[in-house]
Formats: C-alpha cells, structure tokens, sequence
C-alpha cells in the first residue's frame, strides 16, 4: 500500500506534463494556421494586382512614359537620375513616447494647382492591382444587358483620398505609404495626437517622398486632441488653415462645436464665414450625431449636430456619422446642396457607434450616393474615412482598404442613363 501511494505523485506529474505538451501543440497548429491564413490573403492581393496590371498594359498604348524616360535620357547625357530622399526616421515612425501613449483617432487636395493638370491616359493610371474609374466604370457598363448600355460614361474629377486615420493603430507615416502603394490619389491628414500630423515639415517630406499629395487637413475637433495645437479652438482653425495653404491642401474638415464651449459656438457660424472669406481653403463643416446611452439622447454639439440647420458656405458629409444619427443620407445629400465640397465615406448599421465600417459592409447607401456625385459632376474630394482597429494585421488592414478603394472607383463613374436617381 505504501508503495502504491507513493507511486501517485509521479504518475500525476507524468499526466500533468503530457497535458501540457498537449496543449502547446494545439497552440502552436493554431498559430500556424493563423500565419497560412494570411499568406493566402497576401498572395490573393498580389494575385489580383498582376492580373489586372497585365490586362492594362495590354490596353494601353505602346506610348513611352515620359516618367519613366527622364531617367534614361538623363543617364544618356551623362547624368545621373534623381533618387528620392527618404524622410528622417522620426518621421517615418512617430517618436517612442507617441508610440507608446497613442489614442483612438475618430472613425467616425492632391496639392492645390498652381496650373491646370494635364490629362493622362484613365487606362495607364498607375494604381497598384486597381483600374482606374474609366475601366471599371466601362466594365461595369459592359455588364449591363445590350438595351440598357449608355454613353458616354460620367466620371468625375473628385479624387479619392485616404484619412490617416484609417490606418490607426499605426501612425500618420503608415498611411502614406500604404495610400501610395495602393493607388489613392492623396491623403487627408487628421492632426491628432501624433507628432507627426502635426508637424508641417514632416508631412511635407513624406508626402514627397511616397509621391502623395496632401488633399485636406482635419482640424483637432476631436475629444481626444483638446490640447493638441493649444486649447482655443479658434487658433486650432487658425493653424489647420496654415498647414493646408502651406501643404497645398485645399480644404480644412471642421466639427461643430461642442456644446459647453460656448462662446466658440455662440460666434461659429460668423467666424467661420469670416475665416474662409480670408483664404481660397475651404472650410467644409461636418454632419456629427446626438450621442446616446440606452434611451437617453443628449445634443452635445451646437448650435446643431446637423450643419444644415445653419447657413455655412461649403459642407462636409460623413456617412457614418449620418447611419449613427439614424437619418436619411440622400435627404442629408440634397440639403447640401451645391455647398457640399467633400465626402468621408464609410459604412454603418445604425449603431448608436460611430463604426466607419468599409463601404458595402453596412446599410448606407454608399454607392448610390457616389453615382448621384458622378452624375452631378462632384468636384470635391471622397476620402476614405474608415475603422481597421480589427484587421488581424498590416495584411488584412492592406486589403480592407484596397477593397473600400475599389468600391470607390467602380461607383463614382455612372451610366448617364435617363430617371436613373434623383440628383
């Protein structure tokens, strides 16, 4: 019996270990699975971008680039071609005490020309896998049956931009190299608690260097930037407005005010009216929602969340902020008017969350608010205002966006068929 009991401890040990080992191999195939899983994902962006890169090059003319021959005619006069100037590294990745003490951003052009642009080819547009609104809007049309084919086709000239915030939890630096390498046509930079957005200099040196455009500026509106650029709101509008008339860009995104900051909501309407009377920047003013908890409402912006109710000049509409409010995005459209100067778009189900879902993922209607923008000749800029929180990692937040891109690009280029919606 002795014996038998002092068996038990190494047999419970052995047990113990055996389980251990176990588990750690379910682990490790889980893991595993994980990192195919991804792999898969990458090699089907990949996949994508060569077939479709390939298809247009077969359409485009056997034209040379002229971007491409600068190099070699400069080389042939005994030159060197220019190389780009990689922006320092605090740049690139933001500094340790903003990396470790970021916040949430809200989830809620090109530069302006100096001269009028030149018309480049839709087909040889150089987007990473995706065609440019030209293409998809004739493939789109293609698909349609013989009696209902239309031309010509209405594309706009509104670009397609990404927000910096759209890329959180990385930085301001991350999302213009992912805007770049994906195709969009600019960024709009959200100034928020990153060093980065808020510093001229280094957002002028990664848009060069990454060859993207700086479109719009967001001033810090948001709860989690009341000290960031100071704590006078006015001064936060004074200072977005340098950055975008030194940035190139041509549009500053605006909230209403909250409603304890009283004074600056009792003299808003005028002063905006003031400011963008000073500057050929526009200050579009953004749609927000009342807040709720449960079944309580509470109006924290004034003089209104929705703009309007006021007489501003330009307009700024966020689709996901009209799902949260649970109004009407087409009436919301129309209100606008002719002052509507520039879109964030996103998706939502109605959430008492502001969720910035990617596009078609939600219950707005997102792509009959692009074709009506086609249609009526929208001149503003559509960015893509969206929440990757979730994304497994740079992967899938890459392809989430590439998605909301592509959705973009195949809506905003409508058929000019006749009754076909109501803008």
């Amino acid at each position: 019996m002795e014996d038998r009991a002092e068996e038990q401890p190494p047999r419970r040990a052995r047990a113990a270990k055996a389980g251990a080992a176990k588990r750690a191999v379910a682990v490790k195939a889980a893991a595993a699975k994980k990192v195919a899983a991804k792999k898969v994902a990458a090699k089907k962006v990949a996949g994508t971008a060569r077939k479709t890169t390939a298809v247009k090059r077969s359409a485009a003319p056997a034209a040379s680039d002229p971007q491409q021959d600068a190099p070699q005619e400069q080389q042939a006069r005994g030159g060197r071609p220019k190389r780009k100037q990689a922006p320092d590294q605090d740049t690139a990745r933001g500094s340790q005490p903003e990396r470790d003490q970021r916040q949430d951003p809200e989830q809620h052009p090109d530069r302006a020309p100096q001269q009028a642009p030149q018309p480049q080819p839709a087909e040889a547009e150089p987007l990473l896998g995706l065609p440019s609104p030209a293409v998809l809007a004739r493939a789109r049309d293609r698909a349609l049956p013989p009696g209902r084919r239309t031309s010509p086709l209405l594309v706009p000239d509104a670009k397609v931009a990404l927000s910096t915030a759209s890329v959180y939890p990385e930085n301001t630096a991350a999302a213009f190299e992912m805007a770049g390498r994906l195709g969009y046509d600019g960024v709009e930079v959200m100034v928020w608690t990153d060093p980065v957005s808020q510093d001229i200099d280094a957002l002028r040196r990664l848009s060069d260097y990454h060859g993207v455009p700086i479109l719009a500026v967001h001033a810090p509106c948001l709860l989690i930037t009341q000290r960031v650029w100071g704590t006078d709101p006015w001064q936060k509008l004074v200072r977005a407005r340098a950055a975008a008339e030194k940035l190139g860009a041509s549009a500053v995104v605006v909230h209403p005010p909250f409603r304890w900051q009283r004074q600056y909501a009792r003299d808003f309407v005028q002063g905006i009216w003031q400011m963008a009377g000073e500057t050929d920047v526009r200050f579009a003013v953004e749609n927000m929602y009342p807040w709720r908890y449960r079944d309580r409402e509470v109006a924290a912006y004034a003089p209104d969340w929705d703009p309007t109710t006021e007489d501003y000049r330009h307009f700024t509409v966020d689709l996901s902020h009209v799902s949260t409010a649970r109004t009407d995005a087409l009436a919301m459209l129309d209100r606008m008017g002719d002052r509507l100067a520039h879109v964030h778009l996103a998706d939502g189900s109605g959430s008492a969350k502001d969720e910035h879902l990617i596009p078609g993922r939600g219950t707005q209607p997102c792509a009959e608010l692009l074709e009506r923008l086609a249609r009526s000749g929208f001149g503003g800029h559509v960015v893509l205002e969206v929440n990757t929180r979730r994304a497994a990692g740079p992967v899938e937040r890459e392809a989430d966006l590439a998605e909301a891109l592509a959705f973009t690009r195949l809506h905003l280029a409508a058929s000019a068929q006749v009754g076909s919606g109501r803008h």
